[in-house]
């Protein structure tokens, strides 16, 4: 308010976003020498689904290994393919890694009941827990298969569920240049009840800032063939570090348990990037804010496409502000001097 040529706006925007469960494979295999190999259909693509997966493997056979943390360091996720896990489907809709950790579950309960008896026999013997090594040479001196694979597929009566978010974002333009700024960006996002909190809060981080991107920069031209000519960042323009709001808190909302979903977490890959709107609505207020100021004779209300790119963050504040701006101050000047 207090500047000319810097103005800011604010904008809250709260969110909902509908995500899908699909059916996913799982297997997990314990090696001779008690490693512990698992296949998802899911890729790893950034997202932390691997370490979702072998958090959920550990917590699955925790019942047969008092040292949680040890079983930990012997997982490991390989990639599978479309031979050795079938059915694996696509990896995207922000559920993989939910879906994935719950088929592994349920292959990691098939092989607890498996060698729960042989644990429970060997403790009655020695009168103490049984380490790990030991469990799985016995299991495989016994011919036990300790192998398992299962199919998860959900519920039909709760195939989907909502998720839930807000934001509020403050942003200061330039009007002469067009530049935006985003100087605080606080964000509240509903996990449920998060399997790793430190990938989720990545997660929504990560999101927001793309969505940033695709609301503010992300601009492409097509040729007269219809192809897209901007081949490269130099051209195509990306979210950098100068993009990241300088003042960036995110909370992650706790929410009830749901048996019906999986450890009652919640999907974070994808519904987070809704969130960035609010500064696409902090830019149309700061802009609003210039018009009042520039252009008397201008709506207050207009459209602002997305992406809000630079150049049409200065059009719409006004092309023609400086001259506008100098042609007040001579008007005030001839009529300071009529005065006189």
């Amino acid at each position: 308010g207090g500047s000319r040529w810097k103005k800011r706006g604010i904008s809250c925007v709260p969110i909902t976003y509908e995500v899908t469960l699909r059916p996913t494979p799982g297997k997990v295999s314990i090696l001779n020498d008690g490693s512990i190999a698992v296949e998802v259909g899911g890729v790893e693509i950034g997202q932390g689904l691997y370490t979702k997966v072998k958090q959920m493997t550990a917590f699955g056979l925790g019942e047969l290994c008092p040292d949680a943390d040890k079983l930990l360091d012997k997982v490991r996720v390989i990639q599978a393919d479309s031979l050795s896990i079938i059915q694996g489907g696509f990896t995207g809709g922000s559920t993989t890694s939910e879906s994935s950790c719950e088929a592994v579950r349920q292959a990691c309960t098939v092989l607890v009941k498996r060698l729960k008896p042989i644990k429970e026999g060997l403790e009655a013997k020695s009168g103490a827990p049984v380490p790990w090594s030991t469990l799985i040479a016995q299991a495989n001196m016994a011919s036990v298969n300790l192998s398992a694979h299962a199919f998860w597929t959900p519920d039909p009566a709760f195939v989907k569920y909502i998720n839930y978010g807000a934001a509020v974002s403050e942003v200061e333009i330039d009007v002469l240049t067009g530049g935006t700024t985003i100087l605080r960006s606080d964000l509240v996002y509903d996990c449920g009840q998060s399997l790793n909190p430190a990938v989720d809060l990545g997660q929504v981080e990560g999101a927001f800032v793309q969505g940033v991107g695709f609301f503010t920069n992300e601009d492409y031209a097509t040729n007269a063939d219809g192809l897209v000519v901007n081949d490269g960042t130099w051209t195509y323009k990306i979210p950098t570090v100068d993009t990241i709001p300088k003042q960036f808190n995110v909370e992650l909302i706790n929410s009830a348990r749901d048996q019906k979903r999986v450890l009652s977490s919640k999907a974070s890959g994808e519904p987070p990037l809704l969130l960035a709107a609010s500064v696409h609505c902090a830019m149309r207020e700061a802009i609003r804010a210039a018009r009042k100021e520039f252009k008397a004779n201008s709506p207050l209300t207009f459209q602002m496409d997305v992406p809000a790119t630079m150049a049409d963050v200065k059009e719409l504040c006004g092309l023609d502000v400086v001259e506008r701006h100098l042609q007040s101050l001579t008007s005030a000047a001839a009529s300071a001097a009529v005065k006189a």
